[in-house]
């Protein structure tokens, strides 16, 4: 099979250089079960489970529906915005869907950037800390239309049979042209099935969308799977306005689309149904298949009346042996010779474990990895030798300016492109 697309063509590129290994001959439970409880920052694993992608180039994902942004900023009415904005907090994490590969962590000073006039915004990321792991993001709208910031520590636990991943850290987005300023926090993701069994991926919690300026609320509920499945990816939530009254409802699930619909017909609906399954079950007539649907099996059912905010685009045929990667995601580490010319020698794009992975050298991607990761350590211990603090180049830390907590601040300077002062990480 050839996996190669033709660069010269200026079609998008829809392929890897290379098909993914294979993962059934490894266990990961020979790593993990030794460290039950424990943080897995501080666990060092085969480069077999992971994808070939640094985390700042997994968290430039949010970026994928930049549409939303846009549409959000063409509107007067701000629960219009909101609508947009929300629709946009829930598109931000679907790539996750069936993303069972870990992104390698990224290195102290490691940055990443993303320019793509075509969506309209620029981003850059840095990794400003190593223990706890945190990555801070700044992008903003090439027309000075928007700024969306933020920095995660996505803390990971390990609780015997799934590795859990509470994205810690506040997510902001600005609207210039609005004087507004919406935040919110990513909901948990969990990997299921890891010792055995197909591996598969569920996001819950309750996120929590604030307008600074306005004082209204969206507030998502992201559901975790209940018991036969029936609840899996399924988002749901409401707007309140600033007095606390429900305005509309939403509804849908993270891994496809979000309507919204007015709450009256949302909670008659809801009523109906549940009536509908409560008959179902005093009439005794339901056959053991019907009680245990396949997980995600279920597809959503639209509630008349409703209105779409977001689908998401499908992905591309060769997807599953690409690491269940999205167009998006297979562009993320491109390299030619324009991009080559004006990052820094930081950016992800030429971390030399990620590259020897994506074009199907396994062997050299885990001797880099090691490389680099003692090359990491060795650094460290010479700073802690001569007392020198490690200096983030592209980021401050700071209070979030809407809600006051510890945040990492964008310093500028980043696309003046003077580059002469990054360290040598690689």
């Amino acid at each position: 099979e050839h996996f190669e697309t033709d660069r010269d063509t200026g079609l998008a590129l829809t392929s890897l250089p290379a098909p993914m290994f294979s993962r059934n001959d490894f266990s990961i439970w020979s790593i993990l079960r030794k460290c039950i409880g424990m943080e897995l920052s501080k666990i060092t694993m085969p480069v077999i489970f992971n994808e070939p992608l640094s985390f700042l180039q997994r968290l430039t994902e949010y970026m994928e529906h930049t549409y939303l942004i846009h549409q959000a900023n063409t509107s007067d009415d701000s629960i219009e915005r909101m609508k947009c904005v929300a629709a946009f907090a829930v598109s931000a994490v679907a790539s996750q869907w069936e993303r069972t590969g870990k992104p390698f962590n990224p290195l102290l000073g490691e940055t990443y950037e993303l320019v793509r006039d075509d969506l309209g915004f620029r981003l850059i990321s840095e990794q400003v800390s190593h223990h706890p792991p945190i990555s801070a993001f700044h992008a903003e709208g090439l027309q000075k239309d928007f700024v969306f910031h933020g920095s995660i520590y996505p803390k990971l636990k390990f609780w015997g049979k799934s590795v859990e991943a509470e994205p810690k850290g506040i997510i902001t987005l600005e609207l210039p042209k609005h004087n507004e300023a919406y935040t919110w926090t990513n909901p948990t993701c969990c990997v299921h099935n890891i010792i055995v069994g197909q591996l598969w991926i569920e996001q819950y919690g309750n996120v929590e969308v604030i307008n600074h300026r306005t004082g209204e609320k969206c507030c998502l509920s992201f559901k975790p799977c209940g018991l036969f499945g029936k609840e899996l990816h399924k988002v749901e939530g409401y707007i309140l306005d600033k007095s606390k009254k429900k305005v509309c409802n939403l509804y849908g699930k993270w891994t496809e689309c979000m309507y919204i619909v007015d709450t009256a017909t949302f909670e008659t609906h809801k009523k109906n149904d549940k009536k509908a399954s409560e008959d179902k079950k005093s009439s005794k007539q339901t056959s053991d298949s019907e009680e245990t649907p396949q997980p995600g099996g279920d597809s959503l059912e639209v509630i008349p009346g409703s209105q779409l905010l977001w689908r998401i685009a499908p992905r591309p045929v060769n997807s599953a042996q690409m690491y269940n990667f999205t167009t998006f995601a297979m562009q993320l580490d491109e390299l030619d010779k324009e991009i080559e010319a004006v990052i820094p020698k930081t950016d992800s794009r030429l971390r030399p474990d990620i590259r020897a992975m994506e074009n199907g050298d396994i062997d050299l991607a885990s001797e880099e990895k090691k490389r680099l990761e003692e090359k990491q350590r060795a650094a460290r211990k010479n700073r802690s030798k001569s007392d020198d603090e490690w200096k983030t180049r592209w980021f401050h830390q700071g209070p979030n300016p809407h809600n006051g907590s510890q945040d990492w601040l964008f310093s500028n300077g980043y696309w003046d492109r003077d580059y002469s002062q990054v360290p040598d990480i690689y």
